[in-house]
């Protein structure tokens, strides 16, 4: 079995049906009551987006790597983060093997375990192969800049072709823009605006999302995390 994935790679608690274990509390988590039936929560797309979203993440969490069952993350951006809360689990469900741990324990009575930093999935999840087409990876693909003048801030998209004019809200005709140059472009085409996108759009590989992704290093980067992040990352000559 294998941790329940959301759309788009981000790691969601599972819930379990068979009781393993029972009594053990850990730092305030009863580990045994994961076991009896019981679903974990839930959680809505976005809620799981900004749990794991690594860029309002802290050492203090001491958050854990996920890495698929070759070594690589589940996703870079954004970084496949769990909760030591749920690393544990999963250990527990023998669902992943722990591959680097941080120098701190959480200890009840009478059980003691070091917190992981890094973990690997037993079972290989496949990686998708068509990123899907949201808002957000519109911006990724497009490096967080507005295609027109580079900006980084009041983001929004931009259709090529205007919507008014037949144009369609595909890869291949939306852009990331900036509120200003979306305003000022209106429902004008590019030859009538004078304005060109620096890159023309197209739809993305999984590669080259993950790709820019690492160009986005969040605020807190555990050093037993940097091997698994960047070890396939092509060498200069």
């Amino acid at each position: 079995m294998r941790p329940n994935m959301e759309p788009g790679g981000a790691p969601q608690s599972a819930g379990f049906a068979v009781r393993v274990h029972s009594g053990i509390n850990i730092a305030g988590i009863n580990i045994g009551c994961i076991f009896r039936g019981e679903p974990a929560c839930n959680f809505a797309r976005k809620v799981l987006w900004r749990r794991y979203l690594n860029a309002h993440v802290s050492q203090g969490g001491w958050p854990v790597l996920v890495l698929n069952a070759d070594f690589r993350p589940l996703s870079y951006y954004p970084l496949s983060l769990w909760s030591w809360q749920d690393a544990i689990k999963a250990v527990f469900l023998d669902r992943v093997n722990i591959v680097e741990r941080y120098d701190r324990a959480v200890r009840s009575p009478s059980f003691e375990i070091q917190l992981p930093s890094v973990v690997s999935l037993k079972s290989f999840v496949k990686p998708s192969t068509h990123p899907a087409f949201t808002r957000f990876n519109v911006f990724l693909r497009d490096r967080f800049m507005c295609q027109y003048c580079t900006a980084v801030e009041d983001l929004t998209f931009d259709h090529i072709i205007p919507r008014s004019k037949g144009g369609q809200t595909t890869w291949e005709n939306v852009v990331a823009a900036c509120s200003p140059c979306n305003l000022r472009k209106g429902s004008l085409t590019p030859q009538q605006a004078g304005m060109f996108p620096r890159q023309a759009p197209f739809a993305p590989t999984v590669h080259q999302l993950h790709r820019n992704g690492r160009l986005f290093p969040p605020n807190h980067l555990h050093e037993s995390w940097l091997d698994y992040l960047y070890w396939d990352t092509e060498l200069d000559p």
